[in-house]
């Protein structure tokens, strides 16, 4: 019985590398220095979400709705419905689905794997960039608290204490951020929890769920595509301002 508990903790630490090293690889060495730099809404260059949004995605299994919330999670979820309108997701590839030995995640968004010039191989190493400016989108990780009126922005919480605190949680159908090791590095890439995911909780940002269309999501496997995104509903987006 030990061996078999040993085992099993085992393989969760191997999922959580499986996210944690695959997602955008090279963020880090290329995301700014925030230092001290304030970085919430009143001072982000990406616009963020007023209340909530409806998006609906049309996949190769099926239709999906994503419900975004702009109370907790603000700068997070106006990146999502910013890019979203800016026609980024479409055509891009499901391209990490780990479902074994156990659920974990769909993750998707990567701009590049839309592009059929790109290896499937390099999949999973793209963010968004500006063309109008070249300039790569990184934001910050951004984490609500319950009882506080502003999201914390830019540090992991580790606290198991603190962490039972987040206002959006890593619960079943949870829409988060991928990124890599730097907490500021999160740009296109999302994922969805296939289950509860608490090991996640506070290193990485959570910022909607899935609304209809679980199963879809629980059929998808890797390489199939996001054919579209739009939003049907809500979606007010504020610029260097409390949304």
């Amino acid at each position: 019985m030990r061996s078999a508990t040993k085992a099993a903790g085992l393989g969760w630490r191997l999922l959580l590398l499986v996210l944690l090293g695959l997602t955008p690889l090279g963020l880090a060495a290329c995301a700014a220095d925030n230092g001290n730099r304030p970085m919430g809404c009143e001072a982000a260059t990406t616009p963020c979400l007023k209340g909530t949004a409806v998006v609906a995605m049309e996949t190769s299994k099926g239709p999906v709705e994503l419900t975004l919330d702009g109370a907790a999670a603000p700068l997070t979820a106006g990146n999502f419905v910013d890019l979203v309108r800016r026609g980024v997701y479409n055509g891009t590839v499901f391209h990490r689905v780990v479902k074994e030995p156990v659920p974990f995640v769909v993750q998707g968004g990567d701009p590049s794997s839309a592009d059929p010039k790109v290896p499937a191989s390099d999949y999973g190493s793209g963010g968004y960039v500006d063309p109008a400016s070249g300039e790569s989108r990184r934001i910050p990780l951004e984490l609500k608290l319950d009882g506080q009126q502003e999201p914390r922005y830019g540090e992991e919480i580790t606290s198991p204490t603190v962490t039972r605190q987040l206002a959006l949680s890593h619960e079943r159908g949870a829409v988060a951020m991928a990124r890599s090791n730097d907490p500021n590095s999160a740009s296109a890439q999302f994922y969805v929890a296939l289950q509860a995911l608490p090991e996640l909780d506070g290193r990485y940002a959570v910022f909607g769920r899935v609304s209809k269309g679980m199963d879809v999501i629980d059929r998808i496997q890797q390489g199939d595509k996001l054919i579209r995104a739009r939003v049907i509903e809500g979606g007010t987006l504020v610029q260097n301002k409390k949304p």
